[in-house]
């Protein structure tokens, strides 16, 4: 795969994203990690899944520069299969840990949410979902998975203000579980997902799904409404205007950084 890698050990696989300095996520990416999401599922060998990033970044969120240029149908194509990727990852039936490397704002952290348990790493970091400071209408499948570990009130409230929360603060709110140092980052989602593999996998993947039915079932609910309103905002004058401001930005610190 062009966007991340995989490695396998003792029926673990560990899914690396590797795009770029900060792993920001194009189609192509939410395209092939959910063809690996699906394979890995179906795949007897596999017992767990480690999902993580690069030294500083687990990802930066949507490739903002990239998404700017599509057009309309390539928007709605994007959005519609960044929708997916966030449903196979939140109904995968394995265990699934990610281990967060670094920055995880606005799609690096629906990514993260995804999983059964978050590790990240210590430092200057932040994690959470900036979206509507970035011009996105936050979908409803967002808010029912943020709230799921937030509960609905932090939810909205942090979605409302578009905060992130730095690597305390997001243990302290329930947004990740555990802090390592970046050196012992793996060790420890190693040892939690192990943990989980341990246990009888029918019991486990059937009790996982029982106790994600209902927030599953909010995921593969009919969005298409919610989707229309989306791309209207996305293309109106003001957020694309603003869009211009955050990728001049971004490509601003890009030449800085090297």
């Amino acid at each position: 795969m062009s966007t991340f890698q995989t490695t396998i050990q003792d029926r673990l696989v560990v899914i690396t994203l590797d795009r770029g300095r900060s792993n920001p996520i194009n189609h192509q990416m939410i395209i092939e990690l959910t063809d690996c999401i699906h394979k890995l599922e179906n795949d007897d060998n596999v017992g767990g899944v480690i999902l993580t990033g690069k030294e500083g970044f687990f990802s930066s969120g949507i490739d903002l520069i990239e998404a700017y240029d599509y057009d309309e149908e390539q928007s709605r194509a994007f959005w519609v299969d960044f929708l997916a990727l966030q449903n196979a990852l939140a109904a995968f039936r394995k265990p699934i840990v990610a281990a967060i490397s670094g920055h995880s704002p606005a799609g690096g952290c629906v990514l993260a949410i995804c999983c059964d348990y978050r590790v990240m790493a210590a430092g200057s970091f932040i994690i959470g979902l900036n979206e509507i400071p970035v011009g996105i209408i936050v979908p409803d499948s967002v808010f029912n998975l943020y709230s799921f570990w937030l509960g609905q009130r932090k939810a909205y409230q942090y979605l409302l203000e578009g905060k992130l929360l730095k690597v305390d603060e997001a243990l302290e709110a329930g947004l990740i579980d555990e802090i390592a140092e970046p050196d012992s980052l793996m060790k420890a989602a190693v040892a939690k997902v192990t943990a989980y593999m341990k246990l009888n996998p029918v019991t486990w993947s059937e009790s996982k799904l029982n106790l994600r039915k209902e927030l599953i079932g909010k995921l593969k609910a009919d969005q298409a409404e919610t989707l229309n309103k989306m791309l209207e905002q996305w293309w109106a004058p003001a957020t694309r205007q603003g869009l211009q401001m955050m990728i001049r930005n971004l490509k601003a610190k890009s030449t800085t950084a090297n």
